[in-house]
């Protein structure tokens, strides 16, 4: 166990060196500068102190073809900050730990490489640190290490799942000030990953730009959006894209407590900065969600395509939180060469209130797996989960992931019992 060395890394980032050690060059020093001279006397009145918490505990089981020994994780991960607000400015500061109970996995990092990999590793770190203004009309800027999501995670995510969840050390100006239309742009100089202290990708630097423009069109919300990835780490570079697409999204009311969801999107993706391929990959979603009642009904069809099918050129969203999609057993967090086709199935069930278990929700899904060039299977996995929250601060999660390979992978088996609390 590295517990005493991530305190001892942890003590290093003190009150002196909190900016330096967001890796934001002077820009981001400045620009806090000006947002803090901003702030009028007026503005000062009334400082709101809010403290920050977020704990779970995580069993994770995974039984893997090729591994004789399963991976029995148990995690203990615990988020603590204040948040100091102030007229149109706040300030946030949160630490993150993860400590491991039982240790019986590959955490990537520990080197027990006999047990299949449970992503993770101890850790302690600064999570977030971050100034945010909105003394502007309907613009919020927050600048420094920050969480951010980008619509449904697909190209960006906190990757929330994770014990140790991906950061930002960025600035971001969120304004719904040109009428009607919504405009989110960022500006990343590095992503700190799931990973840990002792990852040789904790923290990957780079120019990283995330933009979208939104407008409401009666009851469709469409979307353009731009995503540059810049990963300059070596072994990452063949990671850096530029991803330029379109998305439309609605919900429609069909009678009472019938509700059907409509989205579709396109995008395009081609090499960037030092990636050392050339390549151009398309990807395309097509998705439907039926609500009836305490009952839900939906399907998915999402294309992740291939150029050459060469190696790294197929289209990637390193940067998304990958657990969301392509199933919970995370066999495809990379592209294939061949790309990917992911034809899924699902439905929920949400009674409402259930005794001293409170709400409870049961979710099951199906997904089968194909090539998008040439006409590999590559396999099929049913994931089922139930989220009963006892109390509004408390949530205890059931989950289950069965991945059958064909043609790709192996078959793999997950369990996770899990139990969170947040203020």
């Amino acid at each position: 166990m590295k517990t005493h060395r991530h305190q001892d890394q942890f003590k290093s980032v003190n009150a002196s060196g909190l900016l330096s050690h967001l890796s934001g060059p002077k820009l981001a020093v400045g620009f806090i500068g000006i947002l803090t001279a901003l702030q009028t006397p007026a503005q000062a009145a009334d400082p709101v102190w809010t403290p920050l918490l977020d704990a779970r505990l995580r069993y994770e089981n995974v039984d893997q073809t090729g591994f004789a020994k399963d991976a029995d994780a148990t995690t203990a991960r615990l988020r603590a900050g204040l948040q100091f607000t102030n007229g149109d400015v706040s300030i946030l500061g949160e630490a993150e730990g993860t400590l491991a109970l039982s240790e019986r996995y590959n955490s990537t990092t520990n080197g027990k490489t006999a047990y299949p990999v449970v992503a993770d590793p101890e850790n302690a770190e600064l999570n977030r640190l971050q100034i945010q203004y909105t003394g502007i009309d309907k613009t919020t800027f927050t600048v420094g290490r920050q969480r951010i999501n980008i619509d449904d995670q697909r190209f960006v995510g906190s990757v929330g799942w994770r014990q140790n969840e991906q950061t930002f050390d960025a600035i971001r100006v969120e304004s719904t000030a040109l009428g009607p239309l919504k405009a989110d742009v960022t500006y990343s100089w590095a992503n700190r990953t799931i990973f840990g202290y002792d990852s040789p990708i904790q923290s990957i630097s780079g120019s990283n730009v995330f933009a979208t423009l939104s407008a409401d069109i009666s009851m469709v919300t469409l979307e353009g959006f731009t995503f540059l990835v810049d990963q300059d780490e070596f072994g990452r570079r063949q990671f850096s894209s530029q991803t330029y697409g379109l998305r439309a999204s609605g919900k429609f009311d069909l009678a009472t407590d019938t509700s059907l969801a409509l989205a579709a999107g396109y995008a395009t993706q081609a090499d960037w900065k030092n990636n050392p391929n050339d390549y151009k990959a398309d990807y395309w979603l097509a998705d439907a969600s039926l609500t009836l009642g305490k009952f839900g009904l939906n399907a998915n069809y999402e294309i992740l395509g291939a150029d050459t099918g060469a190696a790294n050129t197929s289209f990637q969203t390193p940067l998304a939180t990958l657990h969301k999609f392509q199933g919970w057993a995370d066999k495809f967090l990379t592209t294939p060469a061949n790309g990917i086709r992911d034809l899924q199935g699902g439905a929920s069930y949400a009674p409402g209130k259930i005794g001293i278990l409170g709400p409870v929700k049961f979710v099951v899904a199906y997904h089968q797996f194909d090539s998008d060039i040439g006409s590999s299977h590559y396999g099929n996995e049913w994931d089922a989960q139930i989220v009963i929250k006892p109390r509004p601060d408390t949530t205890v999660i059931a989950k289950f992931a069965d991945y059958k390979s064909d043609t790709f992978a192996t078959d793999t088996q997950k369990i996770w019992i899990e139990v969170g609390y947040a203020l």
